[in-house]
């Protein structure tokens, strides 16, 4: 029996690496005809893109790492249901602006101030998504539709108050600065000059550990897996299938309203041009990347940030332009999606065809027995 297990176990790990392998393969060849095919080197874009980063690459590569791993953490909540949420670079967005002004008021002190700032945004990036949720279960609209056009309002709404009452900043406006005492210095793992990675990275751990426990330990969790494999079957055993859809729209949104956080409390200190857009459209590629797993979810948003970072010096050292590195992030989440499919079918007809060999051996055992029975 323990050779069994082994046995299953090396398949299930072989299994697990083998979609990764052939989609690096891939994404690899398709990356060197398009380069090829723009007249530049191979062999210069992969020397740039797996140099060592510098100390200051590295900080930049841990702090984009925690940025994304929250968008795709939202995003993968609705995906285990599912659902499609697409608006949650509308929910952090607004999550972020409306944060940056309640911390910039410093209503309460210090580091309360950051604590109040984080429930806030996780309640308003909650409730956003929640009305893609409430008009899919009242209303039978799409989510994708609901939160595409969610996204425009968000961003529409926060450009509008920022313009009509934000303070003037150079050619921008901006929130009101956040006092130091509601700022984090971060952690300097280099010399201060290569900058600090932030001390709200936490948020990331925290959050994966509490959803992957949530999803994998729960009730809740596995109300939400069975309503995301087979919805009549998960409402045949009773779970209130537009209940949950409501709620994992919400939770989705309130992980969303994270997102930009670490950034705000340990740089930025309000919300106005530094703010980085097209993370909520990024962690969706990230999330796939990462077959919606936190695991899987942490490399993908690590490959993504380490992407990013490598691209800037590629037009000033070869010639080549970044946007092939975005062609290669785009094909590595295609053939990651495409190759664990083909590797799924695959493996359902091995196991199909081993049963199948199982039950013949068995009939014929059976008839062997029946006739030696009537022999007798």
């Amino acid at each position: 029996m323990n050779n069994m297990a082994a046995a299953a176990w090396s398949r299930k790990i072989g299994q697990a690496l083998l979609a990764p392998l052939i989609a690096l393969l891939v994404a690899m060849v398709v990356t060197s005809l398009v380069i090829m095919l723009a007249g530049a080197s191979v062999g210069d874009f992969l020397s740039v893109l797996l140099r060592a980063p510098s100390n200051r690459n590295w900080v930049n590569i841990a702090n984009q790492s925690v940025l994304l791993f929250l968008s795709a953490l939202a995003a993968s909540i609705g995906f285990r249901m599912n659902l499609f949420n697409i608006g949650v670079e509308g929910q952090y967005t607004l999550a972020s602006y409306v944060a940056a002004l309640v911390a910039g008021l410093a209503i309460f002190p210090g580091k309360l101030n950051i604590l109040v700032a984080i429930v806030i945004a996780m309640v308003v990036g909650g409730i956003w998504a929640g009305i893609a949720g409430v008009l899919k279960v009242t209303r039978g609209v799409s989510e994708v539709i609901s939160t595409i056009m969610l996204n425009a309002i968000a961003i529409t709404m926060v450009g509008y108050l920022l313009n009509t009452y934000g303070q003037q900043y150079g050619q921008g406006r901006r929130t009101k600065p956040l006092s130091a005492d509601s700022m984090f210095v971060g952690w300097v793992p280099f010399d201060a000059r290569d900058g600090a990675i932030w001390t709200l990275g936490l948020l990331a751990v925290l959050a994966g550990v509490g959803i992957s426990f949530l999803i994998n330990r729960t009730r809740f969790g596995f109300d939400l897996r069975a309503t995301g494999m087979n919805e009549a079957a998960a409402v045949a055993s009773g779970v209130k299938v537009k209940q949950m859809v409501v709620i994992s729209m919400v939770l989705s949104g309130a992980i969303a309203g994270l997102i930009w956080l670490p950034a705000l409390f340990n740089g930025a200190a309000y919300y106005g041009p530094p703010f980085q857009r097209g993370l909520g459209f990024a962690g969706i590629a990230v999330a796939l990347l990462g077959r919606n797993r936190p695991i899987g979810i942490a490399f993908g948003a690590v490959l993504f940030a380490w992407l990013n970072e490598q691209a800037n010096p590629l037009g000033l050292l070869v010639g080549i332009s970044p946007s092939v590195v975005q062609i290669t992030q785009g094909v590595v989440v295609l053939a990651v999606v495409v190759a664990y499919e083909v590797v799924r079918r695959w493996a359902t007809a091995r196991e199909q065809k081993a049963l199948r060999a199982t039950l013949d051996k068995a009939a014929a055992a059976s008839t062997d027995n029946d006739a030696k029975a009537v022999a007798s």
